[in-house]
């Protein structure tokens, strides 16, 4: 797939790919899976199916349908092992200078984004093909660093792929005793050469065999298992050829379905490594660029690939023997093929042209032969490319025939997917390619939260027309500058993507409290589901808060139903409140109206899946209305309605993308008014104020 060259971030660096090597275990099993039919990819991830069954209760078929395929479509970059020049430097890179060569887990592609604390530089004595096996080999090596073997102690390393016998070489060279375990006669012979005692694993007899003997008696002293296997036998083998108090560290992926008897009567030791060491998966270290102190973690991610580097700068650690074969990059089809038909491929290593790379950062995609001048025709471009947007924009814009020129995303991949799916005619992964294409007269901006306002304003600025997927904004401030923005472009069409309200139930419900005498008392009790506490949407500076972020569709949508003004909020948390933390999970929302009406909203998520996700009940006038998510409806005391039951949900995202489209080709006054907004904008930032200075926050 051809895509635009990603912008160099704060805290990363661009690559020109020399080398990349592919993993033959991880990336052969992620092509097979991807090639299964939809029954053999249910039973692989039967936790899934589970997932789907809930979601159909709650939601109803088709919605399921249509978000499992668009998830089960996305692409997936494959690789992780790269080896290139530096083009670029982010800011907050130190180090690392322009036209120096680096190894990264940067993916198989002529031009690669990566973090600094996943790059190393290679030295001179290494080649870009051997050094493409630097993140692999750090694999292998986090697993030593766990079972910390010591000079002249017997260790049985399980299976001899890229990985297995990259980690047998490093142990020879710390003084250790290796016993190399293989199914392959050719994988047993390389163990051999590299220092290794080679035992055939075909028997578990001659597996414990081989081990005794190896052990003079005594049992191994650790076991390192860098194999694959749907079953925990190779385990058990592990277990039975240690000895007592022995240790066993899991680098490769085996079933664990662990037997006390083998851990309790030895007492022995089990640890599972997790990828190239300290830092993985965290994001203040991987994606913020904060490293860990030396004197505290000596061995993190990055520091593990530069040890690789620097053994096989010395010698101690070869590579060459392992490479089966080397590909162009533009053959790598040919490459997967040869990975999939034949399992005694170890390493194979795309090669790049090492040609100036032109650094575009529009790709056209799709060819547009004819112009339309139709007055007043919508002509979009999309900023954020993610779930939301191929999920449920872009087939909206598309059934509404709007044009769509461009599409912008970080990286340029998700774009580019999306445009090739949906029509869109170019991607882009510079968001003013979007602003400044004259082409352009309406932008929907789909990004991480705190970008909307200062993309709001931009676009606004650029005269372009602006549907934002909500929050507006995620502090006083910035909405304050987005007010102030559009008050300088009111001939502008503006709408925040607050949805429900355009809900046809919600539609129903709002007619049917029109005609009421008194005030009303609402409850809104959302089951909005756990997200892990290092989710983007908690995060106080990019997401701003899951009341921020999420409940302010709510607050939206009861300030639709009751017409008035919201004048007071008061929210309530679990546990203490720091700001970021229990607040955006569990929070009971209160707001007073300025007609008199009163509402809650329980924003909780500690419930079941099972449970209904969103329900809304509203009181007035010994009259009520129940709605479930927004496929049942419900009135009681109602002399003309009882109840409406739909065939699957509708949260009113049809309606809002028509109705914009419309008033962009019409004109006329906003869909929303910018009274409304700002009202509910302000009552989602003093919801989470409330929160964290714990007292009810006064709007006027």
């Amino acid at each position: 797939m051809d895509v635009p060259c990603p912008q160099t971030a704060r805290g990363n660096l661009l690559i020109q790919s020399a080398s990349s090597l592919i993993s033959a275990g991880t990336e052969r099993s992620l092509v097979e899976f991807s090639r299964a039919n939809l029954i053999s990819k249910a039973r692989q991830q039967p936790e899934r199916v589970k997932q789907v069954l809930d979601k159909i209760k709650s939601d109803g078929l088709l919605p399921t349908l249509e978000a499992v395929f668009t998830l089960l479509d996305q692409p997936l970059p494959l690789g992780y092992c790269n080896a290139g020049t530096v083009l670029e430097v982010g800011p907050d890179v130190e180090g690392v200078e322009v036209g120096q060569r680096v190894a990264s887990n940067g993916p198989h592609a002529e031009l690669v984004h990566v973090p600094k604390h996943l790059c190393a530089p290679i030295p001179e004595a290494v080649s870009d093909d051997h050094a493409a096996f630097a993140v692999l080999g750090s694999i292998g090596l986090q697993g030593i660093r766990l079972l910390s073997p010591t000079i002249g102690e017997a260790v049985a390393v399980y299976g001899l792929g890229l990985v297995g016998l990259m980690t047998v070489q490093m142990l020879v060279a710390a003084g250790v005793r290796v016993l190399g375990i293989d199914l392959d006669p050719s994988r047993l012979e390389l163990a051999r050469r590299f220092g290794a005692v080679p035992a055939n694993g075909a028997s578990d007899r001659a597996t414990a065999s081989a081990a005794e003997h190896f052990s003079g008696g005594n049992g191994i002293d650790g076991v390192l298992i860098t194999a694959s296997a749907k079953n925990d036998n190779i385990v058990h083998q592990a277990a039975q050829m240690s000895r007592k108090r022995g240790r066993i560290v899991l680098v490769g992926v085996v079933d664990l379905e662990l037997q006390r008897a083998d851990f309790y009567e030895k007492e022995l030791s089990f640890q599972v490594s997790c990828s190239y060491g300290p830092g993985r998966y965290d994001a203040n270290y991987e994606q913020q660029g904060q490293d860990y102190p030396y004197s505290y973690v000596r061995w993190t991610e990055q520091r593990n690939i530069e040890s690789v580097l620097a053994m096989m700068a010395t010698g101690k650690l070869g590579v060459e023997p392992l490479i089966s074969s080397r590909v162009p990059h533009g053959e790598a089809v040919r490459a997967y093929e040869a990975l999939t038909s034949d399992r005694t491929q170890l390493g194979i290593v795309l090669q790049y042209p090492q040609a100036t790379h032109a650094r575009e950062r529009v790709v056209d995609v799709v060819r547009r032969d004819a112009v339309s001048d139709e007055s007043g025709q919508v002509t979009a471009g999309i900023i954020g490319a993610g779930r939301f947007t191929q999920h449920v924009l872009l087939p909206e814009l598309k059934r509404l025939g709007v044009r769509m020129v461009n599409i912008a995303s970080a990286g340029g991949v998700s774009a580019t997917h999306a445009a090739r799916k949906f029509g869109v005619e170019s991607s882009s992964t510079d968001h003013h390619a979007v602003l400044q294409n004259p082409d352009i007269n309406t932008v929907f901006i789909t990004t991480r939260h705190h970008l909307h306002a200062p993309m709001i304003i931009e676009t606004l600025d650029a005269g372009k027309h602006v549907f934002v997927e909500k929050p507006v904004a995620i502090d006083r401030e910035s909405l304050d500058q987005v007010r102030q923005s559009y008050e300088r472009h009111q001939g502008l069409q503006f709408l925040v993507g607050f949805n429900r309200r355009f809900a046809p139930l919600a539609v129903k419900m709002r007619e049917l409290l029109s005609n009421r005498a008194g005030p009303v008392c609402a409850t809104a009790l959302i089951n909005a589901g756990n997200i892990p506490a290092d989710n983007w949407n908690l995060d106080s500076r990019v997401g701003g808060g899951r009341i921020i972020g999420e409940a302010c569709h709510w607050i939206d949508l009861l300030r639709f139903l009751i017409e008035s003004p919201i004048d007071r909020v008061h929210s309530s948390t679990i546990g203490q409140d720091t700001g970021s933390g229990p607040q955006n999970n569990h929070v009971a929302i209160s707001l007073n109206f300025r007609d008199g009406s009163l509402a809650n909203i329980q924003y909780f998520a500690n419930g079941p899946r099972t449970f209904p996700k969103e329900r809304l009940e509203i009181f007035c006038d010994q009259r009520a209305l129940q709605l479930d998510n927004f496929r049942f409806l419900r009135g009681f005391g109602w002399d003309s309605f009882q109840r409406i039951k739909k065939f699957s949900q509708d949260k009113g995202h049809r309606a809002e993308f028509s109705r914009f489209v419309d008033r962009v080709k019409s004109g006329g006054q906003p869909v929303i008014s910018a009274d409304e907004i700002w009202n509910v904008s302000v009552a989602s930032i003093a919801a989470q104020e409330s929160a964290t200075r714990g007292k009810s926050i006064d709007l006027n």
